[in-house]
């Protein structure tokens, strides 16, 4: 019963909002507490749900103030020179954009963390798509491509949460997937440039440099743009800003509140102009905020109700022995798509140990089982999910649709995962 409530869930759940039914937060919010009603947990429906959202709280208030602190510093004109930099080392040419786009995500995610890689990489590159008239969406999954295959790195959350479970080192799972994760990201290279190439023929004959809106002044107010005390301090707050993101100084909600008031009281003095700079961004930042929380209310219940716990069981219970003989490839294979129906925990805890248990009882391997799961399962799959609120974070920064970028981004991130998978299988990560 719980299986196959879980499953229509998450199958309801992704047809709301790839095809546009109703919002995400609609989706997120109505299709849990239904199937949780259904499933006879009304007397714990609200407890599941807050500890799912509690969750996420500070994901939601990290997000706000992100997204309210570059929105302020994008008006204050810190990107100005940034975008002119760029844009005399790659011209105008929307290949070379892309290409750039991706060894800038790739390197920021040298950390291991989405938001902060997210957080980086958006706001200092969508200035430059704007202003040659690039569509938002191939920084979106540029991006989303980058990160997602350098989060199977040993420090990442996914093979450390797998090496945990299986008791073993980082380096038993991480090691041998090194030539795939290098294949990987020489797959995600040529997706940016095949990507630019489109965005470059799509434009040729238009004017690519300013944009009308751009031209005309579309910053309602511009401070001291590329020149003067002012610029440099601003760049010396948000430098700070993500070092101390990166470090862990102070919680990340507290470090872009304090730097978005600060950013405030030095850009625009008065309180009519403070208000003003809160309002025209405070729109976008409550979006992703109560999505984020909706998301958190959907994780909430499909955790707690067992749905997931019960749907990893019995579908590995239901496979074949022809198939558990051969479950590692199984896993690769299916790993990218596994992220919009499991969040990290619940897979990586959940999931695996019954998948690497069955492989083994079958004469496989469990721990290849884990190498093929990190070939997609919350790595190439974790910026497309719903169930992870970097993915938020990385749409409300570039402000695009979510259902607009998993359509983009998941075609081109599963293209990774195969080549990862068909390197993986060339070296003997994983067998056959």
């Amino acid at each position: 019963m719980l299986t196959f409530l879980g499953v229509a869930t998450i199958a309801l759940l992704l047809t709301l909002i790839l095809f546009r039914i109703t919002s995400v937060l609609v989706a997120l919010t109505v299709v849990p507490v239904a199937a949780a009603l259904a499933g006879g947990f009304a007397g714990d429906l609200g407890a599941f749900a807050m500890e799912g959202m509690r969750s996420v709280a500070p994901t939601a208030a990290l997000l706000a103030f992100a997204v309210l602190f570059f929105g302020v510093m994008h008006d204050a004109g810190l990107f100005d020179p940034l975008i002119r930099r760029v844009t005399a080392l790659v011209g105008r040419d929307p290949l070379k954009v892309v290409v750039g786009t991706a060894a800038i995500a790739a390197i920021a995610h040298l950390d291991g963390a989405g938001a902060s890689t997210f957080m980086v990489t958006v706001p200092a590159m969508l200035p430059l798509y704007t202003r040659l008239g690039m569509d938002p969406l191939v920084l979106t999954c540029t991006t989303a491509l980058a990160a997602g295959t350098m989060n199977i790195l040993p420090w990442g959350g996914p093979a450390s949460r797998a090496a945990t479970v299986l008791q073993v080192d980082v380096s038993q799972v991480f090691a041998p997937l090194a030539a795939a994760t290098v294949a990987g990201m020489i797959a995600v290279f040529a997706f940016a440039a095949i990507m630019g190439y489109r965005e470059r023929r799509r434009l040729t004959g238009e004017h690519t440099g300013l944009t009308h809106a751009e031209s005309a002044g579309d910053r309602d107010v511009v401070v001291a743009a590329g020149s003067g005390g002012r610029w440099w301090f601003n760049l010396v707050l948000t430098l700070a800003a993500i070092a101390a993101l990166v470090i862990e100084l102070l919680p990340l909600p507290v470090v872009f509140l304090i730097a978005c008031a600060v950013a405030l009281v030095v850009n625009f003095p008065s309180a009519r102009e403070q208000q003003e700079r809160l309002t025209a961004h405070g729109s976008a930042a409550m979006v992703m905020v109560t999505t984020v929380l909706a998301a958190g209310l959907f994780a909430g219940i499909m955790t707690k109700t067992g749905m997931l716990t019960a749907m990893a069981r019995d579908v590995a219970g239901a496979l074949p022995l022809s198939i558990q003989e051969h479950l590692a490839v199984v896993v690769a294979v299916a790993s990218m798509p596994l992220s919009l129906m499991f969040d990290p925990d619940s897979f990586y805890f959940g999931v695996l140990p019954v998948l690497s248990t069955a492989a083994e009882a079958a004469g496989g391997s469990g721990i290849e089982v884990a190498r093929a799961a990190l070939l997609g399962q919350m790595t190439t799959g974790f910026p497309v999910s719903p169930l992870t609120p970097a993915t938020f974070l990385l749409v409300g920064l570039a402000q695009v649709d979510l259902a607009d970028h998993q359509r983009r981004t998941i075609p081109y991130a599963f293209g990774v995962t195969l080549v990862m998978t068909l390197t993986a299988l060339l070296t003997g990560a994983i067998r056959w």
